[in-house]
């Protein structure tokens, strides 16, 4: 027993083990090897090297977006002359401009521009009775709890039960800016925005980049022509004119499938994606970005559909006018990346790719194992049965096989196929 085990300790601490080799010559299976690889080494260059750029290091991006909208449109009511009072009349006849309809002036990525709204002129800090409703109905002075907050959020209950604008309806008076707002959109607004003619403003985006890894590499979406610096004032964004930044609203809108006018009545979130990617390897001021348009809230949604909001104007402490503003929210998103060349990434993806090249060996072993003819036939001497050592005897015996091995000649094989294999 320690003789075998010594023995056993000699061998796997001196010997060295090689794959056995067969050479088989058969033409189908020599082509369906050589068909993979060259798939392999196709992907490898043309897929991995080339169009994916696998040998190069990749940085994301870093950015600044300012955006400036350009426009003026006059509204004039529709509404007949005796429903309406002076003071609805001049918030309604006027000229709109940037300064009206972009609120607020300055946003972190974005901009809104109001194409609809319900102006509530001239309120004042009064008490009144709030609008119907079942938490605001009251049959006496008991269903009005006061400094409670109505339920329309129009005010501030007093405690009193009063009338509702001369009719035999009593609600809950409140103390609130008065007249108390029309939350509704009254024809014709229901049906297309107040401010029409919006869908030809134009905006300037004006979009800075430079990347994570390289920070001095910096470039922009527009060009800095110095040879004709006015050409932002005459030129408007499209395909063949990627590098002006100047976009009509419109184009915006229609560009991503919707329709200007049924997103300026009700409101909308749009996406503006600045898409950049930059081959570093050339000059960076080279890179030309990708605009994609896309509607970003839901068209369909049943409930809290559009994009509205209040904002009111001052005239002094007492008094100011009120809007509720539709209108459309232009979302500035900036993605991408740049790449640049690496030794590095070259060399893993190489090596990677080498090692799919194994893959031809293991599919042709199997249809050279199990799917041709003379499977049984290659697979005698693909494999070679080797008795368990526990069959010899001693260690002289085990001493003379390794001796017989060592002198015998490498154990490679030429096995020979035919084209029917």
């Amino acid at each position: 027993m320690g003789a075998r085990c010594s023995s056993l300790v000699y061998y796997f601490l001196f010997e060295y083990e090689t794959p056995k080799i067969v050479h088989l010559k058969s033409k189908t299976v020599g082509v369906i090897n050589r068909l993979i690889q060259l798939t392999i080494i196709a992907y490898i260059i043309g897929y991995v090297l080339v169009y994916n750029k696998g040998y190069q290091t990749t940085s994301t991006l870093q950015s600044s977006v300012t955006s400036k909208v350009k426009g003026a449109v006059y509204t004039k009511h529709p509404f007949p002359v005796e429903n309406i009072n002076s003071a609805a009349l001049k918030s309604y006849d006027r000229v709109w401009d940037v300064a009206d309809y972009v609120v607020p002036a300055q946003e972190n990525g974005a901009f809104f521009v109001m194409t609809n709204a319900i102006i509530t002129p001239y309120q004042t800090q009064g008490k009144t009775a709030t609008v119907p409703g079942n938490d605001t109905n009251c049959h006496n002075d008991t269903d009005c709890q006061e400094g409670k907050i109505s339920a329309d959020g129009n005010g501030v209950m007093t405690g009193k039960c009063v009338n509702y604008s001369n009719t035999e309806i009593t609600t809950c008076e409140v103390y609130a800016w008065i007249p108390l707002e029309v939350d509704k959109l009254e024809p014709p607004y229901d049906k297309s925005p107040l401010l029409n003619g919006t869908e030809e403003f134009t905006v300037l985006i004006k979009n800075t980049v430079q990347f994570t890894l390289w920070p001095k590499l910096k470039t922009r979406n527009i060009i800095d022509k110095t040879n004709n610096k006015t050409y932002l004032q005459s030129c408007t964004y499209d395909s063949d004119n990627p590098f002006c930044p100047i976009f009509k609203l419109k184009s915006i809108v229609e560009d991503s499938g919707e329709d200007y006018n049924k997103l300026a009545t009700g409101g909308g979130v749009m996406g503006i994606i600045i898409h950049w990617d930059c081959n570093l390897d050339f000059n960076v001021k080279d890179c030309v970005p990708k605009y994609i348009f896309r509607r970003l809230d839901d068209p369909e949604a049943k409930i809290a559909a559009g994009w509205n909001f209040r904002y009111a104007h001052f005239y002094n402490d007492t008094t100011r006018t009120l809007y509720k503003a539709y209108g459309i929210l232009f979302m500035i998103l900036v993605e991408g990346q740049g790449g640049k060349f690496d030794i590095k990434p070259l060399i893993l993806n190489i090596a990677s790719g080498l090692a799919l090249l194994s893959i031809a060996v293991v599919v042709c072993d199997i249809i050279v194992l199990y799917v041709v003819r003379k499977r049984d036939y290659y697979r005698e001497n693909k494999y070679q049965i080797v008795n368990d050592e526990s069959q010899l005897t001693n260690h002289d015996e085990l001493q003379n096989e390794h001796e017989k091995e060592e002198d015998s000649p490498p154990r490679h094989r030429t096995v020979y196929g035919t084209e029917n294999d």
